[in-house]
This record gives C-alpha cells, sequence and structure tokens, in this order.
C-alpha cells in the first residue's frame, strides 16, 4: 500500500545515526544520502527517508503517527529499541514484549527519535 515514509529531521546527519542503528538491528543497510542531503534506506518492500522540511521550518512530529518497521523475529525488535536508546531515542509505552488482542499476538518495541517521532519495530507471532 505505501512506496515510501518521510519524516522530517532538522539535523539529519544526527538522526541518520540514530536510523542507522535502529534499522541496521534490522539488518537493514546504512542511509544513502543524495545531492539534497536526504537520507534514504532502501529495501525490497520499501523506502524509508529523512529531510530536513522543504519548506524551511522547523521539523516538527505529527502527534498520533507511528511508524512500524517490520521484524522477522522479537529478538530483532529488541535490538532495534536498544539501539534506539544507545543512540538518543527515548523509550515509550510499555517496555518491548508480547503483547496478545484477540487473536493477534504481537512483539512490539515502541521509541520516539531524536525528534520526537513514534516509531515501533513489531514481530508477528
Amino acid at each position: 500500500m505505501f512506496s515510501h515514509v518521510m519524516l522530517g529531521a532538522d539535523d539529519v546527519a544526527a538522526s541518520k545515526k540514530f536510523y542507522d542503528a535502529v534499522l541496521g538491528a534490522l539488518g537493514v543497510p546504512e542511509g544513502k544520502t543524495d545531492p539534497k542531503g536526504r537520507v534514504f534506506y532502501r529495501t525490497p518492500s520499501g523506502v524509508f527517508g529523512i529531510s530536513k522540511p522543504i519548506d524551511g521550518k522547523a521539523a516538527t512530529h505529527a502527534n498520533g503517527s507511528t511508524v512500524g518497521f517490520a521484524c522477522d523475529s522479537p529478538e530483532k525488535a529488541k535490538a532495534f529499541h536498544d539501539a534506539g536508546v544507545k543512540n538518543g531515542g527515548k523509550s515509550i509505552e510499555d517496555p518491548p514484549g508480547w503483547r496478545e488482542g484477540g487473536s493477534v499476538k504481537l512483539y512490539l518495541a515502541y521509541l520516539r527519535d531524536p525528534y520526537g517521532n513514534k516509531i515501533c519495530a513489531l514481530h508477528r507471532g
């Protein structure tokens, strides 16, 4: 359904360090910077990018929004979380772990990135 997700960051280099760490924990290669200073992480399942806002205003997070990253194991979701905390992110909501609702069992690990964007690593059990 989605072709890409782009998040704003005032300090793209600091955000690249953060996302290199958390996405690297999932096996995603280091982000590549384009001539406009934007950073892209390209995978067979989609593209994730970070950029200074093109309107020249400060980057802000979207209240109520979450960007979820698929994981093929709970261990990778936990590594994503731990890498984020070590690289300027903040652990939020419940600690990483299994959640059950109805017939769904998910391993979730939530973070705020250095600009307040809510991100999550998710493994379907």
